[in-house]
């Protein structure tokens, strides 16, 4: 026969064999046993070899296209759709975005289509080594929280960063769009989250000034054996949320892979559907892609036990995600507040006092509320113009100032003075006179 042929290693052993037999130095009895086939798929395999000699031996559907091969036409109508649309998209996602044009495929068999066309490189993964840490086994018992910064429009626009919350046992996730990573953007996405599924026990975070601080205790915290905390920390210890900081990127890596998730798939949505704008982007997040990704990534618990508790009856949770301060009461019964003054009105009961410390609230929407001893106090905001008077008023009400009196100088003794007269000239003069 000429040209080449290809033998598999097991088609080689079956020719090493059937040429003992050939030879005569061993039956087809002892043959199949060794082979580990029946007596009669041996006499068979024989047969062919002894007719069509080593090319008996090989499979017969080798080099030819399988039953279930799909039709060069759909094969090349999803290269050219790819070209067109999806070019950059990983083959997972490509094939479910075909999927959904009603190209249906394997990523597998696209991906050896578009490694064939040029269009996909392998990847090498490099493994590191890390300690495995098992997932949480009860929903609920442990989120992790991270902000991504991303050009999620693009290149040519501005970054914006993705505000991320992913359940350690299940995978589910919940996010939202916004400029920066601040304290109100991951308050609304735990407040969010808790209007959805419920109050967590845990939540793993970073080190960054929104989340934890390094501040020194002040002498209140101090006397009260209290560690300093944020805005962010202060809203969860309302709530009895117990905040984990973490020390390495790779200790929240459930996170992490949720962000190349998004960047990846996210980025090619809204490059898809055209949308440049932030509130657009959350339009996209909040109405059926967020619940996409939970279908296919997130997975059940270990434990049935859902570890989220409700809300308390009763409890705004615009007063739990909110910012506080504490201000002093001055003596015409007013505080100021960023650079704003608020008058306290007569007929609040209980009144405070000049000098009381009152809590200052600010929600997330702007309004601002003023609180004695847990008991909102009714305020009212002092326009500029009155503040002058009342300024104006208080000038013409206090004494003029008396002018600063500088000591007097002391003078200095003159060159003959006596206190300047030296004890030696004296002397000299003493032995000069009879």
């Amino acid at each position: 026969m000429e040209g080449h042929l290809v033998m598999s290693a097991k088609e080689r052993r079956r020719k090493s064999v059937f040429d003992e037999v050939q030879e005569g130095r061993m039956t087809l009895r002892e043959a199949s046993e060794k082979l580990g086939v029946s007596y009669r798929q041996c006499r068979r395999s024989y047969g062919r070899f002894r007719k069509e000699g080593d090319a008996g031996l090989v499979h017969r559907s080798r080099g030819r296209p399988s039953n279930r091969r799909l039709p060069e036409k759909i094969r090349k109508r999803a290269v050219k759709r790819y070209r067109e649309r999806y070019e950059g998209f990983g083959p997972t996602l490509a094939a479910e975005k075909l999927a959904e044009e009603g190209l249906v495929m394997d990523h597998e068999t696209l991906r050896r289509l578009l490694l064939h066309e040029g269009l996909w490189t392998k990847r090498r993964k490099r493994v590191k080594h890390r300690q495995r840490r098992e997932r949480k086994e009860h929903f609920g018992e442990l989120l992790q929280l991270d902000g991504s910064h991303h050009a999620w429009f693009g290149a040519e626009r501005p970054r914006a960063c993705l505000m991320d919350i992913v359940d350690d046992a299940t995978g589910h996730r919940l996010a939202t769009l916004g400029p920066e990573e601040t304290t109100e953007a991951a308050m609304r996405v735990v407040w969010a989250w808790i209007e959805r599924y419920g109050i967590p026990k845990a939540i793993y975070v970073d080190k960054k000034s929104v989340y934890v601080t390094s501040r020194e205790p002040t002498v209140k915290e101090q006397l009260a054996g209290v560690k300093p905390k944020t805005a962010f920390g202060t809203a969860c210890a309302k709530l009895g949320i117990e905040l984990i900081p973490a020390h390495s990127p790779q200790a929240k890596g459930r996170i992490e892979r949720t962000h190349a998730v998004y960047q990846d798939r996210f980025v090619k949505e809204l490059a898809l559907r055209a949308i440049t704008t932030i509130a657009s982007a959350n339009n996209v997040l909040h109405n059926g892609f967020t619940e996409q990704l939970n279908t296919k990534f997130a997975r059940e618990p270990a434990r049935a036990v859902d570890f989220h508790r409700s809300v308390p009856k009763g409890l705004d949770l615009a007063d739990v995600f909110c910012f506080e301060e504490v201000r002093t009461v001055q003596n015409d019964w007013t505080i100021r507040y960023q650079n704003r003054h608020y008058q306290i009105v007569e007929d609040n009961r209980p009144l405070p006092k000049p000098k009381d410390k009152v809590l200052v609230r600010t929600r997330l929407e702007g309004s601002v509320y003023v609180l004695f001893r847990d008991k909102p106090l009714r305020v009212r905001l002092l326009p500029m113009g009155e503040l002058r008077k009342r300024v104006k008023a208080r000038d013409a009400q206090e004494p003029p100032a008396q002018p600063v009196r500088t000591p007097p100088q002391r003078p200095k003794p003159a060159a003959d003075h006596p206190w300047r007269r030296s004890a030696v000239p004296q002397a000299a003069q003493g032995k000069a006179t009879p």
